[in-house]
């Protein structure tokens, strides 16, 4: 896989079919489900304990049959025999696929990932590892006010934008402001209520 392009996908509604049901199958489905996923279903003869209760379960050996209605696909195995086959079947049905053990034989990669309530950073570097080291000394970073101000921005945003009153540059406008050191403060100040007196000020 070359260099990919990066997008935050809406998992809630799709079937998302993990094939393996060791230690990187529970990190996967657990990754999924906190990023919304409501139907990931794990297939694999034995499946790890810690594996999320809220996870379909088919403990057998994978078949094609295991494929049906699904949208993501990973090959979570420690065989490459079965891998390859999830990556062949997957082709011949147009169903993306990762192969957690040969990203160059895979339509997408999975990068290291930092989440803080809605804000998500992810970091690819073309090595796991170092993507790794990356987000962990992004995390030293972080500014807990990016978190609550998301939080605000999502409570606001229709606010703004059901507002007749306001045009799009207003409330461009309006957005650049709440993504600001000034309004941040005031937040942590004033709370929600004192950033919405704040950013109506002039309006």
């Amino acid at each position: 896989m070359q260099q990919g392009y990066p997008i935050l996908l809406d998992v809630s509604e799709r079937l998302i079919v993990i094939v393996g049901g060791g230690s990187v199958a529970v990190r996967k489905a657990t990754g999924l489900l906190e990023a919304g996923a409501t139907r990931v279903r794990v297939v694999a003869p034995e499946i790890d304990s810690r594996m999320p209760a809220r996870v379909e379960l088919i403990r057998e050996p994978y078949r094609t049959e295991h494929l049906e209605d699904a949208q993501i696909v990973f090959a979570a195995t420690n065989s490459p025999q079965v891998n390859n086959a999830v990556w062949r079947d997957c082709d011949k049905r147009g169903i993306l696929v990762n192969q957690v053990d040969d990203p160059a034989a895979s339509d997408f990669t999975t990068p290291a990932q930092l989440r803080r309530g809605p804000v998500t950073i992810a970091v690819s570097a073309g090595s796991p590892a170092l993507s790794v080291l990356i987000r962990d000394a992004l995390s030293r970073q972080f500014d807990d006010r990016w978190s609550r101000m998301a939080e605000a921005m999502q409570r606001l945003r229709p606010e703004l934008q059901s507002d007749k009153r306001l045009s799009d540059e207003s409330r461009q406008q309006a957005f650049r402001e709440l993504a600001s050191d000034e309004a941040m403060s005031v937040l942590a100040r004033d709370g929600i209520e004192g950033l919405r007196a704040w950013l109506w000020r002039s309006r």
